[in-house]
């Protein structure tokens, strides 16, 4: 017998983000990420660590940013239109290369949306909120516990690559309470920072903050007070952190904050992949989503249909190679997501080749394993008559242009 409870997604979260060494949270109450909030500001305490209300958002992100650069490790925890605001400071945290976790819990947009609807709408504002374009670590759990292994995870890379990083969870995950198997959730490794060492550079009193041999280098760690000048601005700079706008070094220093995420995407990639010998039709999903798409492969198999699985846990950067590995023998690719427009089936399309693509969409309502199942057997097939009552379940974009 394993070790059951009753546990939510959000409050996973916070097990996790504990569990990786959270010292500091800030946050303001929305809903559907308030249990977050709620938790952090009882659990951190008692630990004689810091959980701050906010007065905004804004305000929010802007306090973990602070709590960062002095060394905590720091979180904070939204929902559509309070990542909105945040989008500002997160580029900030980008430039000035401060780990942040943040833990986006999607609900129904656009503006105040639909507060206790869950969707999966937010996915390209999440990748793409940076002017410039550069790519932040997006992780996308399905259950309470990959909410607890992906926060975990969602730290360490915040730590190693002195990034902001989100988890993408939605109003389903998060707020959902099902029993699950503590006694599964092993040991996992926790990350820390590099610490600027004195000892290893020639002149330790030349202290650069962004220093990187190498452009794909993550630059050592002091934090502030630590007793070495450390400049911290938003504005593009050189490794002192002096405005120099356009000269070589400037322009190598912003290149490193993409080439340091790039260098590491094949230890970033996480993904479960299901593949069945055979199967002419692979299923792409991830958060909710995922779990329906799970069980429409289990009734094609259950019919003797062929139908493989793969359910992305890291969103970006793309899994490029876990998504390519799985579409051997596969002359259909669907891709499951609660969004309108089939926001990751786009950004993915390059890599599918000639297949056909099938987008399964809606908001509203969760999608479901029939919708997902209509989709991945042909429309002129009997089982699919059978399945389906002959009738298109889903979206009616099957090109994913």
């Amino acid at each position: 017998m394993g070790q059951m409870a009753n546990r939510s997604g959000n409050r996973m979260v916070v097990e996790g983000a504990i569990a990786a060494g959270c010292r500091f949270f800030s946050g303001y109450p929305i809903t559907p990420a308030s249990e977050i909030y709620q938790l952090m500001t009882e659990r951190l305490p008692q630990r004689g660590d810091v959980a701050i209300g906010a007065p905004d958002e804004i305000t929010a992100l802007c306090y973990a940013v602070g709590a960062s650069l002095r060394g905590f490790k720091a979180m904070t925890a939204t929902s559509g239109p309070g990542w909105c605001l945040m989008i500002e400071t997160v580029q900030y945290a980008i430039m000035t290369e401060t780990p942040v976790v943040i833990a986006l819990v999607q609900r129904l947009g656009p503006s105040t949306g639909g507060a206790t609807q869950g969707a999966q709408g937010d996915i390209l504002l999440a990748e793409f909120a940076s002017s410039g374009g550069y790519t932040i670590p997006v992780f996308c759990p399905s259950n309470p516990l990959e909410c607890y292994e992906l926060t975990v995870h969602a730290f360490n890379w915040a730590e190693k690559l002195r990034t902001p990083v989100i988890l993408l969870s939605d109003k389903e995950v998060g707020m959902t309470s099902e029993s699950i198997d503590l006694s599964e959730l092993g040991p996992l490794p926790v990350a820390e920072r590099e610490k600027f060492d004195p000892s290893k550079r020639p002149d330790p009193q030349a202290f650069l903050p962004y220093f990187f041999a190498q452009s794909e280098d993550v630059p050592a760690f002091s934090p502030l007070g630590a007793g070495y000048k450390v400049t911290i601005t938003g504005s593009a700079h050189n490794k002192l952190g002096q405005l120099k706008k356009n000269d070589p070094a400037t322009l190598e220093l912003l290149a490193h904050l993409q080439k340091k995420i790039d260098r590491h995407r094949a230890e970033i990639a996480l993904a479960k992949a299901d593949l069945e010998p055979g199967a002419e039709a692979l299923v792409i999903s991830f958060g909710i989503t995922a779990r329906a798409a799970r069980e429409a492969a289990r009734m094609a198999r259950e019919r003797r249909q062929k139908v493989s699985l793969l359910q992305l846990l890291t969103l970006f950067p793309v899994p490029e190679r876990e998504i390519t590995r799985c579409l051997d023998g596969s002359r259909r690719v669907i891709v499951a997501e609660e969004n309108l427009t089939g926001q990751y089936r786009g950004l993915i399309r390059h890599l599918l080749g000639d297949r056909e693509v099938i987008g399964v969409n809606k908001i509203g309502g969760m999608i479901t394993p029939r919708e997902i199942l209509s989709a991945a057997i042909p429309m002129n097939s009997k089982r699919a008559a059978h399945f389906s009552g002959g009738k298109q379940t889903y979206g009616n974009d099957r090109s994913g242009a």
